[in-house]
């Protein structure tokens, strides 16, 4: 624009008619991408740490689960198998208050309060990172303020230069009879417009060996009932106006049975639970600038869950049990943002969500949960100074339809205020030498489970709140001769949880109350560097470490003091890429040190420290007038080593998976 207010005044000092030779002159599009996962977190006023999709590949990671254990202060909870439960706890807080991100839109589950990431895809993920506290983008929704961590998943974007479209069709196979066919098809509707197709079907029989020790004897054991059946189908449709707004639309299919292996105790592996589930959810994001100061997000979904739960066991009237629960939601948020002052950024989040359940347990009614979220935040830079502060309100109002035959007492309303402060500082002027800390209030609503499952729940329950305490350094190193670069970040940190919800034997039965309290300590640290050793050859290395310390301080509790159960004190991994012109491999391992599967901390419950070490080869090879073929082989667990994150849930040892993808470009 300068350069052409430029010109029209040399004409016209030169008495030359700037309109007769002015010249407009059109150029070809040019899309700039750039992979900055790997030092982000350095410059955040919070930890973040990220992994893009095509690391996780070249790792031959098996499912989201794998990558998650490579974030520092994550734990994962892995039932075994392939087909197996997994959940992701942050600093020891708990599932329930970690938020699951699917491009931008948080996934629900009020029932349970917690999201099994093995079944989400990692075939079509573009970058996943996890936030603790909450992220960067001042115009997150209210639920992510909310949230006392995030784990966001970012699908891969399409890229189609000039239009016209691109195929990728893949399979993989491996150990205990693992099928996984998958398909991707992104196509140029018009300009500014790009839709794109996801699909993919896995089955696996899941029957592997593992070894069960009693004593002094071991014996040879196969797992069974562990086989699994899923697919998955996504849409987008992506468009970009002349305005630069944005619109993106996506539907999302997934259905899966599964056996459910239960737990091997003394011998007895028999086990005839199965489960369904089938899931729905359609979202949309818009996003527009308005004018120099303004900014807008909206998003909208709608979500469907199901599931049926069958067991065959002569402890059954009918010799059999069948349960089904149906979720619902229907969710608004709206995010706007102001720029009042150049060093100063303000944003108001509404969030509207209505859920309901249907549940065909008896004794268990079917509730109606309206929750409110607005949250206020700001964003302030001074000079080498960043200071981030929100504050959270939360109401919510709930309804039971079947409240009289149950004869169960309607909870009372729930409001909260949480506030949260985070900073960093720049600690050198040329340096990227960086201190941060965070101070944070969230708190989790009692899921409807914790409400009413059979005669358990409990009405009367309080939300259950946590604090959050850190501070650490981060720094990212300049270009030192072949190292491109070296990432380092330490965080320590204290968290502590009160009116934690337990189930607490009380005359007979067990009821849920407020009854907890949780203190823990701990220190995150994350290293990275990527080294340039010649042309076309390059190394990319990584390593997180945890050690924490996390103890039960329940008054008059027997356990006061202990260990938290499946909390180890020290865990972490490494990864390694090595690129060349011929051949990638990649490396990666995940450990824990020992823990307790209860919180008596005796040798009885303990489980044993493990590390386990997969190998990736891969090659990329194209093919003349059709595209790319990428062939990888992966070894997993290399040392065949018998664990298990999870007491009398054995994992699996080593296994193999072999993986082609062809991506044709039209």
């Amino acid at each position: 624009m300068r350069l052409a207010a430029l010109s029209a005044a040399m004409c016209c000092v030169m008495g030359i008619d700037a309109q007769d030779t002015l010249r407009t002159h059109s150029i070809e599009e040019v899309v700039v991408t750039a992979d900055k996962s790997r030092r982000a977190n350095v410059f955040e006023t919070t930890p973040v740490q990220s992994i893009s999709g095509e690391d996780i590949r070249m790792m031959g990671l098996q499912n989201l689960a794998d990558a998650v254990r490579k974030f520092a202060g994550t734990t994962v909870k892995d039932y075994g198998g392939i087909g197996g439960m997994k959940t992701v706890s942050v600093r020891n807080l708990g599932a329930q208050h970690t938020a699951v991100s699917y491009d931008g839109v948080t996934v629900s589950n009020t029932q349970a309060g917690q999201i099994d990431i093995g079944r989400l895809s990692l075939d079509n993920v573009g970058l996943l990172s996890m936030a603790i506290g909450q992220g960067s983008d001042i115009m997150q929704s209210a639920r992510h303020y909310a949230s006392a961590a995030i784990l966001s998943i970012e699908t891969e974007q399409p890229i189609l230069y000039k239009g016209g479209s691109q195929l990728r069709f893949g399979v993989s196979g491996g150990s205990w009879g693992q099928v996984n066919p998958k398909l991707r098809y992104w196509h140029g509707l018009g300009k500014g417009t790009t839709a794109s197709l996801d699909a993919d079907f896995m089955r696996a029989d899941g029957i592997y060996p593992f070894k069960l020790t009693n004593g002094t004897q071991v014996t040879e054991e196969r797992r069974n009932n562990s086989d699994i059946s899923q697919w998955h189908v996504e849409g987008n449709i992506i468009h970009h106006f002349s305005d630069s707004s944005r619109l993106a639309v996506k539907a999302y299919f997934y259905r899966s049975e599964r056996g459910l292996p239960g737990s091997v105790v003394l011998y007895n592996d028999n086990a005839n639970e199965r489960l369904w589930d089938e899931n729905f959810f359609a979202q949309t994001t818009y996003k527009k600038t308005l004018g120099t100061q303004w900014r807008l997000a909206l998003r909208g979904k709608y979500t469907h869950s199901w599931n049926k739960y069958e067991d065959t066991d002569v402890k059954y009237a009918n010799g059999k049990t069948v349960q089904t629960n149906r979720q619902d939601e229907y969710y608004a948020s709206a995010t706007l943002g102001c720029k009042p002052l150049s060093w100063l950024e303000l944003a108001l989040a509404e969030d509207i969500a209505f859920n309901k359940l249907h549940t065909t347990i008896n004794g268990s009614p079917n509730p109606l949960r309206l929750t409110s979220l607005t949250a206020l935040a700001a964003k302030a830079r001074w000079g080498r100074l960043t200071v981030e502060g929100n504050l959270v309100a939360t109401f919510a109002k709930e309804s039971l339809t079947e409240s009289e035959i149950y004869a169960i007492k309607t909870p009372d309303d729930r409001k909260k205020l949480s506030p949260s402060l985070s900073l960093n500082f720049r600690l050198l002027p040329e340096e990227a030498l960086y201190l941060r800390a965070l101070v944070k209030q969230t708190f989790r609503m009692p899921t409807f489970n914790d409400l009413y499952y059979l005669q358990i729940g409990n009405t009367s329950l309080r939300p259950e709140n946590a604090n959050e305490y850190g501070v650490g350094v981060t720094w990212n190193s300049r270009r030192w001769g072949i190292m491109k670069y070296v990432t380092l970040t330490v965080d320590g940190y204290y968290n502590n949880v009160t009116d934690k919800i337990v189930a607490f034997p009380s005359t007979y039965v067990w009821k849920m109350v407020n009854f907890g309290k949780v203190e823990a300590k701990g220190l995150d640290a994350t290293l990275g560097t990527e080294l340039e050793l010649a042309k076309g050859l390059g190394l990319t290395a990584s390593g997180t470490l945890t050690l924490q310390d996390a103890k039960d301080k329940t008054d008059n509790s027997a356990t006061y003091g202990s260990q938290l159960p499946y909390t180890p004190k020290t865990s972490g991994g490494l990864s390694a890429m090595l690129t060349t012109p011929w051949i990638n491999l990649g490396y990666s391992a995940t450990g824990q040190g020992k823990r307790y599967s209860l919180a008596h901390n005796t040798r009885q419950y303990q489980l044993d420290a493990y590390m386990e070490h997969s190998l990736s080869l891969s090659r990329q090879l194209n093919i003349r007038r059709v595209g790319e073929l990428t062939l990888q082989l992966t070894l997993h667990n290399i040392t065949n080593k018998q664990y298990e994150i999870i007491k009398y849930y054995p994992m699996p040892g080593r296994s193999v998976t072999a993986n082609a993808i062809i991506r044709i470009k039209n």
